[in-house]
C-alpha cells in the first residue's frame, strides 16, 4: 500500500513537471492565457520609471521587471548581449545610447499608434525609437557673482579665457556628453574638439549635476552648465543648494539650448513583442506623460499633448535647436573628450 502511494506521488510530480516544462500558464507575447510580463533595461531615473512600471501593472495586469543602470552600461549590455538578451523594452535619460543599440541594428519598429503619440520634433527620424520624456540644456549661475548682462550668449563663449575657473560641468555623465553630442552635430567636429580644448584649460571638473549646482550655489563658481531638472527639483525642496542661483536659458537654436531626448525602444530579440509595445504606448500615453506632469522628476512630457509641470519654463519657448537624434554620436563624443584630456 505504501509503495502504490509512492507511486502516485512520483507519477504526479512528473506531470506537474512536464506542464511546467511545455509552457502551462506561459507569459508568451502571444495574447493569450495570462497578462505576462516583461523586462525593462532602465537607465532613465529610478522612481520615474517604477512609477510608470506600477501604473502600467495596474492598468494591464502585465508585470514589469526593471534592470537598472546608466545609459550607456545598458546600451553595451544590450549590444553584447544581442539575440540572447533577456530584455524587451530599453529606456534611457538620453538619446546617443539608443543611438548605440540602433546601429546595432537592435530595435523592432515602434508601433505606429506610439509614435503618433509624440511630436515628430520628440523622435527619430528613423522610427526605431521614440522620446518619452525631454530635459534642457541651461547654464545655471550665482546670482550673486554674476548679473544678466554678463551671462554668456551662446555655450561656445565659455571657451573664451576670461571664462577660466569660472565655470563647470560634469563631463564623465552621459548629461553632459549628450549636450556636446549635439555640439558636434551642430558646430562640426573641428569647432567641438576646439571647445573640448578649451574647456580642459576653463572648466573646474565635477561628479554629478547635483555637484555643480552645489557648487555654483556656494560661489566656488560663478556658473555651470546642467539639465533644468536639477535645478527645478532642488527648488520644489528646501533650496538649500540652489536658493543663490538661477537658470539662464541659452535659447536662440543655440547648442546650449539642446534638449535632450529621453527614449525608449522595443528589442527585436524580446520574447514579449505585444506587451513591450503596449508598455511603450503607456509611457507616451496621457497617462504616462501625466506622471511626468504631476511628479518631482520635473522632466518634460513630450507626448500626448500634456503641459509641462507648471514649474518648468514652457518647452515651447525654449529655443532649442532642430536636431535629429538619430544622429547623436555617443562613442565619438567620448572619443574626442579623451583626445582633449577631460575623461
Amino acid at each position: 500500500m505504501r509503495v502504490r502511494t509512492k507511486r502516485v506521488a512520483v507519477l504526479a510530480s512528473a506531470v506537474a513537471t512536464v506542464l511546467l516544462a511545455t509552457g502551462c500558464g506561459s507569459d508568451s507575447g502571444s495574447g493569450g492565457g495570462a497578462a505576462g510580463s516583461i523586462t525593462v533595461y532602465n537607465a532613465q531615473h529610478e522612481s520615474l520609471t517604477k512609477a510608470w512600471a506600477d501604473a502600467f501593472t495596474k492598468e494591464s495586469g502585465i508585470k514589469v521587471t526593471l534592470r537598472n543602470g546608466d545609459d550607456f552600461e545598458m546600451a553595451n549590455q544590450i549590444k553584447q548581449e544581442g539575440s540572447a538578451s533577456p530584455a524587451d523594452v530599453f529606456l534611457t535619460e538620453n538619446s546617443p545610447a539608443m543611438t548605440v543599440v540602433e546601429n546595432a541594428g537592435l530595435f523592432a519598429d515602434v508601433d505606429a499608434a506610439t509614435l503618433g503619440q509624440v511630436p515628430e520634433a520628440y523622435q527619430p527620424s528613423t522610427g526605431k525609437w521614440v522620446g518619452i520624456a525631454a530635459r534642457s540644456t541651461v547654464f545655471v549661475y550665482n546670482t550673486g557673482k554674476l548679473t544678466e548682462a554678463q551671462l554668456p550668449a551662446s555655450i561656445m563663449d565659455l571657451a573664451d579665457p576670461k571664462w577660466k575657473g569660472k565655470w563647470g560641468a560634469s563631463p564623465a555623465g552621459a548629461d553632459f556628453q549628450a549636450i556636446v553630442s549635439a555640439m558636434l552635430e551642430l558646430k562640426g567636429a573641428d569647432a567641438t574638439q576646439a571647445w573640448l580644448k578649451a574647456m580642459k584649460s576653463n572648466a573646474e571638473v565635477y561628479k554629478g549635476n547635483s555637484a555643480v549646482l552645489k557648487a555654483v550655489n556656494a560661489g566656488q563658481i560663478e556658473g555651470g552648465v546642467i539639465y533644468h531638472y536639477y535645478w527645478a527639483g532642488d527648488q520644489a525642496k528646501t533650496k538649500e543648494n540652489s536658493k543663490n542661483t538661477q537658470l539662464h536659458y541659452f535659447g536662440n537654436q543655440d547648442p546650449g539650448a539642446f534638449v535632450s531626448l529621453s527614449g525608449g525602444g522595443v528589442l527585436k530579440a524580446g520574447k514579449h513583442a505585444q506587451q513591450a509595445q503596449q508598455f511603450l504606448k503607456f509611457v507616451t500615453g496621457k497617462a504616462g506623460q501625466q506622471i511626468l506632469q504631476t511628479g518631482t522628476s520635473f522632466e518634460y512630457p513630450v507626448g500626448s499633448s500634456v503641459a509641462a509641470n507648471p514649474a518648468l519654463k514652457p518647452l515651447a519657448e525654449l529655443g532649442q535647436p532642430a536636431i535629429d537624434e538619430a544622429k547623436l554620436n555617443g562613442p565619438e563624443v567620448v572619443d574626442m573628450m579623451t583626445k582633449a584630456g577631460i575623461l
